[in-house]
């Protein structure tokens, strides 16, 4: 509703589309650079463990991220397009 009301007030579907993934990017962002932190800890206290593997492979790693982002790009791009559907006048009779 609110994108409803926003494309009321003059916002094209781009500007609709541009906000909700440069949220969502935001989150990624902030997601894989806390997360990788961590796993980083994590993996460093694994090693003792972990027999003939190196506990950063940058295959596995660059796996890892390729999927993080492409499952955040198709979480934040359905939304996106349902939102640029919603007609404005149905938003505003709703407020």
């Amino acid at each position: 509703r609110e994108m409803g009301v926003r494309m009321a007030l003059g916002a094209k579907p781009g500007d609709v589309v541009g906000l909700i993934m440069r949220q969502g990017l935001i989150q990624l962002a902030i997601g894989l650079v806390l997360g990788s932190g961590l796993a980083f800890l994590l993996a460093k206290g694994l090693k003792i463990i972990l027999f003939q593997v190196s506990f950063m492979d940058p295959v596995v790693v660059g796996l890892t991220f390729a999927v993080l982002i492409v499952a955040a790009l198709a979480a934040t791009l359905i939304p996106a397009f349902r939102a640029t559907r919603v007609d404005p006048m149905v938003a505003l009779r709703y407020e």
